[in-house]
């Protein structure tokens, strides 16, 4: 189904579309989620939060090729809210980081599966070194695939400053992912 058609059907309150729509972002959604927070169990809260305040505010997104990015926008401030609410309460023991990330993978070799994983691993264990806006720009425009400019416009900052900020944090999460231990074995 076309999204324009999903989009006009969800805001028509049809459930099947509703949960159409959420099972084609669900993954994109959780990914964004993971990479502010780290935390699976979190991660899939967020999520849960993000698709509440999606469907609430629905009406609100009319063209549908400014969707994702809508939607991206709305992962981002709830991940960011959540992350403020966070620092003001922190936590009264340390919480254990889960390093146990499992995503879809449609691989049937077990060996390159293994690999995989371990691969995606570390790179959320990098994202976790970097400062916070080098994260946002990795999760918005590595991982998302946002444009420079939408970046930009969602962070409040000039487009110069999300595309320097772009090449050094790429090359501040390969650093962190060396010391991590991202040697040989996990490149091809």
């Amino acid at each position: 189904m076309e999204l324009t058609e999903l989009l006009q059907r969800c805001r028509n309150g049809d459930e099947l579309a509703w949960e159409a729509l959420v099972r084609t972002y669900q993954g994109r959604i959780y990914g964004i989620a993971y990479g502010y927070v780290g935390n699976a169990e979190e991660a899939r809260d967020l999520a849960q939060e993000v698709f509440v305040r999606i469907y609430r505010k629905l009406t609100t997104c009319r063209d549908p090729q400014r969707f994702l990015p809508w939607m991206v926008r709305i992962a981002r401030g709830v991940c960011v809210d959540h992350l403020r609410r966070a620092k003001a309460r922190p936590p009264a023991h340390d919480v254990p980081i889960e390093e146990d990330v499992s995503l879809a993978d449609d691989d049937p070799n077990p060996e390159q599966h293994a690999i995989t994983n371990a691969r995606k691993r570390l790179v959320y264990r990098g994202l976790r070194t970097l400062s916070v806006i080098n994260r946002e720009i990795i999760v918005l425009k590595e991982m998302q695939g946002l444009p420079q400019e939408e970046i930009a416009s969602m962070l409040k900052v000039p487009l110069g400053t999300v595309k320097s900020r772009a090449n050094r944090a790429r090359i501040e999460l390969a650093k962190a992912i060396l010391a991590l231990g991202g040697g040989p074995e996990l490149q091809e």
